[in-house]
């Protein structure tokens, strides 16, 4: 049989043998809008428990929009102009852009010309969020659990922040979007760090799909409405990175409707786990570098069994990547167990929660990477194992479990979350 992985900006299609036992997952098809401008324009008129854009924005407001950054597929050349259109009352110099790197490298310029188009880079200032910069940043305060919020202070000092992205399932946090735009799109590095910090994300609630009693999700939530004056817009995407619907309004109702639709339509139930799994990362920009395919992994780990394999094919054009620590501290491990004895017992540090999901993944199942940036040896150095041939290496492991060994493929990635219902 012929299978297409979503993998980086062309796919990668493999034919699998006819004997095995394959089954394929993906998410329920739901259609591109036939007119997403117009979607986008009814959302912001008739917004969820919210009064309009148009009637919140005033003249003599100072207003930030907050953008998600090139590792997520928003489209924001659809989503910013619809929100700009609403603010016509406002001079373009009282209105500012904020990418919401959270931790994350600054954008190039022409990244970000790629992902806005010119003309809004040239018409607007762009602000990137620095959360390694305390002087950038204003504390709010501390949440329920004790986590100091520091945010960026020039988005703070807008009387209005629209925050905009997409929702898709996420591995710790339940979903994306929402007031992640702002913990950790917008957020200094320690409040990140504590809201990633290993005992919450050791917490069998922070995964996929769930948002009641996650405590990363609900700090989040409370950190966004901490920071007041907050307007949501946000959207679902089908695997042509087409918009499938729109939430638009208060933070916490448009959010939690964008949510339930996800649910629905990207979550999958299974009766039992299979013996190995095979997995993209969701193509291009979600499978831009090797940190971000721990997500892969981890929607993969959900429906592996214990002591089977997760294969994975992320094209990993920003290699592993070697900014931030995510390389460094797999480096200094001798083994996942080694890795994930020492995040436990470490006070909070940068990329800390993608190691440990990582290792998380890697207790259950052996992980197998396939990308042609990456050398065997980086991906080694990576405690993980080179793949240079997939379907060679699912031959290999279905002779390993035996002949009656139970193939899964999730052709879109972490863009399916599969979950066991027993």
């Amino acid at each position: 049989m012929q299978i297409e992985l979503a993998y980086g900006k062309v796919g990668l299609v493999l034919d699998l043998s006819e004997a095995w036992d394959v089954t394929v997952i993906e998410p329920k098809y739901v259609p591109g809008l036939p007119d997403s401008e117009a979607a986008l324009r009814q959302a912001l008129e008739a917004p969820l428990a919210s009064p309009p854009l148009r009637m919140l924005a005033r003249p003599g407001m100072h207003i930030g929009i907050v953008f998600s950054d090139i590792t997520r597929p928003t489209p924001h050349r659809l989503i910013l102009p619809a929100v700009l259109r609403e603010l016509e009352s406002v001079p373009e110099l009282q209105v500012t852009l904020f990418n919401a790197l959270g931790t994350h490298r600054p954008n190039t310029e022409a990244e970000l010309r790629e992902m806005l188009g010119d003309e809004l880079v040239e018409r607007y200032r762009i602000v990137q969020n620095n959360a390694f910069e305390r002087e950038t940043q204003t504390c709010l305060g501390a949440t329920a659990s004790g986590n100091e919020l520091w945010h960026n202070r020039e988005l703070l000092e807008c009387d209005l922040k629209v925050l905009t992205g997409f929702i898709e399932p996420h591995m710790f946090a339940g979903f994306s979007g929402g007031g992640k735009a702002l913990l950790p799109g917008m957020a200094g590095q320690s409040s990140v760090l504590n809201n990633h910090r290993a005992s919450l994300i050791a917490d069998p609630r922070a995964t996929w799909g769930v948002t009641q009693g996650n405590p990363i999700y609900e700090e989040i939530q409370q950190a966004a409405g901490m920071a007041g004056g907050v307007f949501l817009l946000n959207v679902t995407l089908n695997k042509h990175k087409e918009i499938t619907c729109v939430f638009a309004g208060d933070l916490a109702a448009a959010h939690a409707a964008g949510c339930d639709f996800t649910r629905e339509t990207a979550m999958v139930p299974v009766l039992q786990p299979f013996e190995i799994v095979l997995t993209g990362n969701s193509g291009y920009p979600l499978d831009l570098n090797l940190y971000q395919a721990v997500k892969g992994m981890s929607a993969a780990a959900q429906i592996v069994r214990p002591g089977g394999a997760i294969i994975i094919a992320a094209d990993c054009w920003d290699g592993i990547p070697e900014h931030g620590r995510y390389a460094q501290l797999l480096r200094e491990s001798a083994s996942p167990q080694a890795l994930l004895e020492k995040i436990m017992s470490s006070p909070p540090g940068q990329d800390h929660w993608q190691v440990q999901i990582q290792a998380q993944v890697q207790q259950k199942a052996e992980v197998f990477v396939y990308s042609h940036n990456l050398s065997d040896e980086q991906v080694r150095g990576a405690l993980l194992k080179p793949c240079g041939d997939i379907a060679g290496r699912l031959g290999a492991l279905v002779k390993e479990y035996g002949t009656r060994a139970r193939v899964c493929v999730l052709p879109e990635g972490p863009m399916t979350i599969p979950y066991l219902s027993g």
